[in-house]
């Protein structure tokens, strides 16, 4: 029998004395193809009836939202607005790289313009994730976002290379910290039907900030405003909606009752540590392998080696809960006892990887082979991030009714395969059209699947949770794309200069890098016509090779989404039967 509501709150406040949550009369019901792992709201009992019949479980009724009307609207809007500017954050420094460069010089810290901020993102995730389940979401959001806001302000006011590196990183650490309380938000805030449309409204801004940022951070750099204000038009959006964050957004403790000291006691310090070290050494290595170094120098591979190591040490303490106790483990460990939760972070960092080798890389086409601006090479995107964006709020709609997820994690893969093999193909030659329509391809795929695990992994674990699985997943997403675009440009970046270099073997190999890294460059539009052309080929070529990346991520969505149980998980669904 499900729990009448008052029950559903008493257990999810009561602790037992070592802070793990009590379970009474069973509520929690361990799964059993899933041991540990996915049992609890949505979970599916593999000795049920209900699994049998393809129906996951629910409680019987569901508290409705407390915040309706228009005051939702202005809430929803405003923490919308912050993912917006998280994800635009993300791109947007790559189209004012060579207005930087000509103000700081510096070439040779250029990576860390990019490298800065996802080490600050990918570094600190899972830490956020355990911290919002132990304090205020309304406050620890709006803390998060005032850090982003000051390394946004650091940035804008960087009076040396320096100084806007460490903008960046601040601005990384805050805006991840915005993103998991966006989602967290929306989550603890929303009802398990209706939440799948809300995780799908993320899907939407953090698709329009990504492919928006190359542009507008491209049109503040060639307009009188300078590159500072795509950095400084974060803080306008924050001034406009603060009001709304400070008295509208609704206030929720998950610990109601628990001194603050016991609460910070309860973090993972040690896996804190371990954690923003291993990723800091891998995303470095392979950022700045045969860019500013060789590959076989002893940087680069003592910082392989070092990453290693200390992801090694990572898993054994939190496999043997070293310097921490089982149920405050910063890495939910249990997750990874359930196929299922193992699965969607596989696939959600596959639909990153998919989805971000085409936002990075078809400008990049259209600016040399076009001859695009910035703008014009954003713009060029359209096609693919209105498929991208409307497939992605669909998924969450439909999904939200259905309960059923399996279909999209399929279809989607096949059709970011086709897209992203077709791509492959493109040369100098190639239609417009054409690359308009592989793009669409990819667009349409990865849109049905690129935010769902957001939802379909909340639905599997018990409430406590939920900001548990938010960090999993939100770490599955962004180290997925974070890898994949570290690799990319890398690929990308050594294979054009390589090849550029053998068409043009008496020009610096520094002068050619710099040359693809600002795309828009006149050094290549100076070469003679038959030069050009074979320059040209050579970057073509070299971006149909980093496509590879985006074929093994979405073959791999395919092959994963044939694991999944086949089930209906939310409670729109189980209550609605058929």
């Amino acid at each position: 029998m499900a729990l009448t509501d008052e029950k559903r709150v008493e257990a999810e406040n009561r602790e037992t004395r070592d802070g793990s949550p009590v379970d009474p009369e069973g509520y929690l019901k361990p799964d059993a193809e899933e041991p540990n792992g996915t049992s609890g709201e949505g979970s599916v009992s593999g000795d049920s009836a209900q699994a049998e019949k393809g129906v996951t479980e629910q409680p019987a009724e569901e508290p409705p939202r407390k915040v309706k009307g228009w005051v939702w609207f202005t809430v929803v809007l405003a923490i919308l607005s912050s993912c917006f500017l998280f994800a635009l954050d993300n791109t947007i420094v790559a189209d004012v790289q060579p207005k930087i460069i000509e103000r700081f010089g510096n070439i040779g810290k250029l990576p860390w313009l990019s490298v800065a901020f996802m080490l600050g993102a990918v570094g600190t995730n899972l830490i956020w994730g355990q911290v919002f389940g132990q304090f205020n979401a309304k406050w620890l959001y709006i803390g998060n976002l005032t850090l982003f806001e000051i390394g946004s302000a650091v940035c804008g006011a960087a009076p040396t290379m320096n100084a806007l590196i460490v903008g960046r990183a601040i601005a990384g650490v805050g805006g991840v910290g915005t993103y998991i309380g966006v989602m967290t938000l929306l989550s603890i805030n929303t009802t398990v039907k209706e939440r799948p449309a809300y995780i799908g409204l993320t899907g939407l801004t953090w698709g329009a900030g990504t492919v928006l940022g190359p542009v507008i951070g491209g049109a503040f750099a060639d307009s009188g405003a300078t590159w500072r204000w795509a950095f400084y038009i974060n803080l306008c959006v924050f001034a406009l909606f603060a009001p709304v964050y400070l008295f509208f957004l609704p206030s929720s403790d998950p610990r109601p009752g628990v001194p603050y000291k016991q609460r910070l006691m309860e973090l993972d310090f040690a896996g804190s540590v371990l954690i923003v070290g291993a990723f800091t050494c891998l995303v470095m290595a392979i950022g700045f392998g045969g860019n500013l170094y060789p590959w076989n120098s002893g940087r680069i591979i003592g910082l392989f080696c070092a990453a290693g190591a200390l992801f090694i040490l990572f898993a054994l303490q939190q496999g043997f809960s070293f310097l921490t106790k089982p149920e405050r483990r910063l890495f939910p460990v249990h997750f990874l006892k359930s196929r299922s939760m193992l699965i969607l972070f596989a696939l959600i960092a596959c639909g990153a990887s998919a989805a971000f080798i085409a936002i990075y890389f078809i400008p990049i086409y259209f600016q040399f082979v076009r001859n695009d601006s910035a703008l014009k090479a954003g713009v060029r995107l359209l096609p693919f991030v209105v498929m991208l964006v409307f497939f992605c709020v669909a998924n969450g709609a439909i999904m939200g009714m259905t309960g059923y997820h399996v279909p999209w994690y399929l279809a989607g893969g096949i059709l970011a395969l086709i897209g992203s093999a077709l791509m492959y193909t493109v040369n100098e030659n190639s239609s417009t059209s054409r690359v308009y329509g592989y793009s669409v391809l990819i667009g349409i795929g990865t849109g049905m699947y690129i935010q769902a695990s957001f939802s379909v992994a909340q639905a599997k674990v018990p409430p406590q949770e939920v900001p548990l699985a938010i960090g999993y997943i939100s770490c599955g997403q962004l180290s997925g794309a974070t890898i994949t675009l570290a690799i990319a440009n890398t690929v990308f970046l050594n294979l054009a200069g390589k090849k550029i270099q053998h068409i043009l073997p008496h020009v610096p190999y520094t002068q050619i890098q710099a040359a693809i890294a600002g795309a828009s460059s006149t050094f290549i539009k100076t070469l003679p016509d038959e030069v050009r052309k074979r320059v040209l080929a050579a970057i073509v070529d070299s971006i149909s090779t980093v496509y590879i990346l985006a074929i093994t991520a979405a073959a791999l969505t395919v092959v994963l989404s044939l694991g999944l149980k086949w089930e209906r998980l939310f409670l729109g669904a189980a209550a609605g039967g058929g």
